[in-house]
């Protein structure tokens, strides 16, 4: 599938209005996920992402540790403080791009070519602007903030120099994400797990040696890590670049072309309508979860551990959900371009099987050798593993319910509908998970905390089915 051919330019805005039955008949092109069995189409689109997650997230578990044992507690948590504040950044940047991914998708599904290199144009111009707004200011606000998060004094001066090289080399993020996004608007997830793979390898070669100086290179302490991070993103951005132009992928912009860097029109209304809560559904579960951590704290040092190890299992457990939606998100809007609505259905259906038995099984193996795992972070004969253990059966099974919002919700996304899904999320995480901690604390006490996340789940996923199913969600599509 992915080996064929591009059809002729001249060909490209034609086709986007063909008929449903031309459209079937249609040659495929390379990415095209319209065609061919819905579940290996799926699986072969998705794969690449959960590896790129998987390899991501290791690749910070590594370059904490990095951090942790070349300059100590301190910097570690420097640099703990200065990641939250950079996800929160992202999580906008997040937004329009996944707005930029469905409208791609869309725009490629019709064969418009022309239309989806103007998109994917918008989507990177337009956040790179932002982020360069966004790096000047957080250079000059970045110590304010620090205070404003009360960072503690002895972790400061560390988080300060750490946070001021990301803001500096965000825009070179920006643009590496915003490809990588492009790209599996367009059916390529391939080509952004290539350049993960080289940008992880890099990461974790360059962090001690700019951490503590090697040979000519300088001692440059926890902003070295973070500068590690930058040369390592920049060059997994050019290795995309270099595949988009070596191989003519679709959205390669060339002369004229580049001029639609310019954001402006009914593309740059599309990016900003359809991300903008997007982002806030990003948000959402970052302010949720930080409320979650200090919940959690009151329990005492045990409890917190307890839950910073069940964390880092969840953040694998989550993963399939988060690949699948994604594929699913892009085979549907796809779909729509192409005008066929019948696929839809079938992709949403296999993509929630899928991610059930994924997801389900390694709930499973989470759950059976919890210690082990646990272990990994806290110690086999850390106080806090009966606590974690404790955690794991009430909490773990609730990511795998979760998990179906988000295949549902990728497809709604396809469609455009991104507000009701923003209401929905809002209600499952606060009145849903926080309101039942604030009723149930009294009598099951410490245990209200754990429980408040299947409800929450629970909550989310009924609502979230009820919407697609009684909803005139549909119309949001405009063509």
């Amino acid at each position: 599938m992915n080996e064929a051919s591009p059809i002729p330019t001249g060909e490209e805005t034609a086709a986007a209005h063909m008929p449903q039955e031309e459209a079937a008949a249609r040659p495929a092109m390379r990415g095209d996920l319209t065609k061919g069995p819905i579940l290996k189409t799926l699986l072969m689109f998705s794969i690449p992402m959960l590896l790129g997650n998987v390899l991501q997230t290791l690749n910070g578990s590594v370059n904490a540790i990095w951090v942790g044992r070349l300059l100590g507690e301190s910097a570690l948590a420097a640099t703990a403080n200065a990641n939250i504040v950079m996800f929160l950044v992202f999580a906008a940047v997040f937004g329009f791009g996944m707005a930029t991914t469905v409208r791609v998708g869309q725009h490629f599904g019709a064969r418009d070519l022309d239309a989806a290199r103007r998109t994917f144009g918008t989507g990177i111009g337009f956040c790179l602007g932002i982020s360069i707004a966004t790096g000047v200011i957080g250079w000059f606000g970045a110590a304010p903030l620090l205070d404003l998060l009360g960072t503690p004094a002895a972790s400061r001066t560390d988080a300060l120099e750490y946070l001021r090289v990301i803001f500096v080399t965000m825009p070179l993020a920006t643009v590496n994400m915003m490809m990588a996004m492009g790209l599996r608007g367009a059916g390529d997830s391939k080509t952004p797990l290539y350049a993960m793979i080289l940008a992880v390898v890099l990461d974790i070669a360059f962090n001690p040696l700019l951490i503590i100086g090697v040979g000519p290179l300088p001692t440059l302490g926890v902003a070295g890590s973070a500068i590690a991070t930058a040369c390592a993103n920049t060059a997994g951005m050019l290795l995309q670049l270099w595949f988009i132009y070596r191989k003519d992928l679709a959205l390669r912009l060339r002369g004229a072309e580049l001029g639609y860097l310019r954001p402006r029109g009914a593309d740059l209304r599309y990016v900003l309508s359809k991300g903008l809560p997007m982002g806030a559904q990003m948000l959402l579960v970052s302010s949720a979860g930080l409320i979650m951590i200090g919940l959690v704290n009151r329990e005492g040092l045990n409890a917190a551990a307890a839950y910073g190890a069940s964390l880092q299992l969840w953040n694998y457990l989550q993963m399939p959900a988060f690949a699948i939606g994604s594929a699913v998100s892009a085979m549907v809007a796809q779909s729509l371009g192409a005008g066929d609505h019948s696929r839809v259905d079938k992709v949403t259906m296999t993509g929630l099987g899928a991610n059930l038995v994924m997801s389900t099984v390694l709930a499973a193996l989470i759950v059976g050798f919890d210690h082990p795992l646990l272990a990994l972070f806290l110690g086999g004969n850390s106080p806090a593993m009966p606590i974690a253990e404790h955690i794991q059966l009430i909490c773990t099974a609730s990511f795998v319910i979760v998990s179906i919002t988000m295949i549902m919700t990728g497809t709604m996304r396809a469609y455009g509908s991104v507000v009701a899904p923003l209401v929905i999320l809002f209600i499952g995480l606060y009145p849903g998970r926080l309101g039942f901690y604030a009723l149930a604390v009294p009598w099951l006490g410490s245990d209200a905390v754990w429980w408040a996340y299947p409800v929450g789940s629970v909550l989310t996923v009924l609502l979230t089915i009820a919407y697609y199913r009684m909803a005139n969600w549909r119309a949001a599509f405009k063509g």
